[in-house]
């Protein structure tokens, strides 16, 4: 018999815990409760736990100061966070202190039961002997869905030799005859903004996310193990199993668990995703060709229609594929327009070259990640001097369509790789080309001074994005501290301060606008959190929004 620790400061929740837990089918003998986490440290001094239950907001002792606190006095100790969707540095926490599992609330029944079994399966094989082979079920400190991740992409690559794996089969369902399988496959379109505005910078943090929504939305009927590709930053990919039964369903179930996936990808976090489901097949190895068939759908998407919401591709196009534009010859132009100082020609001739795009029958994804990348490559072969033109660089991530030069020249940067429709996806190849014709100019203008009005004016004009000084310093060549002296110099402020004072002023502005919400002033401020919000405007002018708002009533 095993024994549980529940450790939250409200007794409703405990109580929920208590009543919905399968504790006799599990194994499970004692369940013990704190309120916090030092009382909950306390009993584990005195009692002999084996599994934490543990809420991340508590006073005295918070969550993640309780998994701090044990990670090197219980290392064997296995826990379970129960917190929220938006407690996203909890989660980080979490990742860090290898937990079970990790639970929204409310609490679901199936769901904490799961979370329970799972820890009590390592439990038990913790008993057995670590020698013992991985198909018999044992599920040792996390490594099981890592297998399984390793398993699914050597099927996917075509790698995946049944005889020599033969015993592996079992951990993904694949030697019950009658079992369906099927893959769906993600391309998040604004994954860099995502990342950097809801997840702060954090991509495991933002990967553990997005797989745990997919989790959270699958069909009871289907059994779908999701995770990101390692080799492809943008893409996520969930193979479904389908047990004996319900086969004439699955095409409609895949299609309905992808469609309530990418609904709520968008509602909670902001995503813009395109999306393939496969047809589904009778033998796992099939799914690499079923892989290949949806990528090819994906990368079919028409730029010139996305809108900035998601798309899904359920079946495959029939048609004629349109006919390829050859944009080599004008990238070569436009290079050496911008290295030789011919700005404007530069920028007219890639204007011409993107309307000539949207004038014709389609643009696919794959194109244009291909022509981001060639544009890059393009800009970085031109920087003569070592270490020039960092800014480029930084500006966009490896497109999927690159060789391996322009992989190898390509940095993982901001935001400038994403594009949920074709405007956009016009405006990052013009700022891709801007910042490399602002590196030649300063080049060119040797020792000249710099004008430190342009950073003003760039924060007057760009006050809601996530502005860094890393970004300055690399678009213009200079140093932090050289920067952050030349500014307070000129204004008065340090830039940061600045930054806060631009949006202050604009939150003032807002606030008179009766029509518009405090979330809505928040999301135009650059702030995406409405009580981060409401904490730095109270901290700047000593009231909050809403109190200033009644004040000029």
């Amino acid at each position: 018999m095993y024994n549980v620790l529940i450790i939250d400061d409200e007794e409703p929740l405990r109580e929920a815990i208590r009543i919905v837990g399968d504790w006799n089918n599990l194994g499970i003998g004692q369940v013990f409760e704190a309120t916090n986490g030092r009382l909950g440290l306390e009993l584990l001094e005195r009692y002999p736990i084996d599994v934490v239950m543990v809420d991340m907001k508590m006073p005295e002792l918070n969550g993640i100061e309780f998994l701090r606190a044990i990670e090197k006095v219980y290392p064997n100790l296995l826990t379970i966070v129960i917190s929220g969707y938006d407690d996203f540095e909890f989660t980080r926490q979490a990742i860090q202190s290898r937990v079970v599992d990790y639970l929204l609330k409310p609490i679901n029944r199936q769901e904490l039961n799961q979370a329970l079994r799972k820890a009590v399966d390592i439990l038990e094989s913790r008993k057995q002997s670590e020698s013992k082979f991985i198909s018999q079920n044992i599920t040792l400190n996390m490594s099981l869905p890592k297998l399984k991740e390793k398993l699914y992409l050597s099927i996917l690559d075509g790698s995946f030799k049944r005889q020599a794996n033969a015993a592996l089969l079992p951990l993904i369902g694949a030697d019950q005859p009658g079992n369906r399988f099927g893959v769906i496959v993600l391309r998040l379109l604004n994954r860099d903004e995502v990342r950097m505005t809801r997840f702060h910078g954090e991509t495991d943090l933002m990967d553990f996310a997005v797989t745990n929504v997919l989790a959270q939305t699958s069909d009871e009927r289907l059994s779908c193990f999701s995770f990101p590709h390692p080799r492809r930053e943008r893409e996520v990919v969930s193979i479904c199993t389908l047990s004996p039964g319900q086969e004439q369903h699955m095409p409609l179930l895949l299609a309905q668990v992808t469609q309530k996936a990418v609904t709520n990808l968008h509602g909670l976090f902001g995503m813009v995703v395109a999306a393939g489901v496969g047809k589904p097949c009778t033998d796992i190895l099939e799914l690499a060709s079923v892989y290949t068939d949806v990528k090819a759908h994906i990368h079919s998407t028409d730029v010139l229609k996305l809108t900035g919401t998601s798309v899904i591709h359920v079946a495959p196009r029939q048609g004629m594929m349109p006919e390829e534009v050859s944009w080599t010859d004008r990238l070569l132009l436009i290079q050496k327009d911008a290295q030789t100082g011919q700005a404007n020609r530069a920028k007219v001739l890639l204007n011409d070259l993107l309307k000539q795009l949207a004038s014709g029958p389609a643009f696919r994804l794959q194109d244009a990640d291909r022509m981001m990348g060639e544009l890059h490559f393009l800009l970085r072969e031109a920087a003569t001097e070592p270490g020039a033109f960092l800014s480029v660089s930084a500006s966009v991530s490896e497109p999927e369509g690159a060789s391996g030069e322009q992989r190898k020249s390509v940095a993982e940067g901001d935001i400038a790789a994403d594009f949920t429709d074709y405007a956009q996806y016009g405006q990052r190849l013009h700022r891709m080309l801007e910042l490399y014709i602002a590196g030649v100019q300063h080049a060119q203008g040797g020792s000249q001074p710099f004008d430190i009005t342009e950073i003003k004016r760039h924060i007057d004009r760009y006050y809601f994005e996530d502005i860094k000084i890393s970004f300055f310093a690399e678009t213009y060549f200079l140093s932090r501290e050289y920067l952050m002296k030349l500014f307070k110099q000129q204004f008065g402020y340090g830039i940061h301060e600045y930054v806060q004072k631009v949006r202050m002023d604009k939150a003032k502005e807002l606030l008179g606008d009766s029509s518009l919400k405090i979330q809505e002033i928040s999301d135009m401020l650059g702030y995406k959190d409405k009580n981060y919000f409401s904490k730095a405007f109270r901290n700047y002018y000593q009231v909050s929004p809403s109190e200033y708002r009644v004040s000029l009533q």
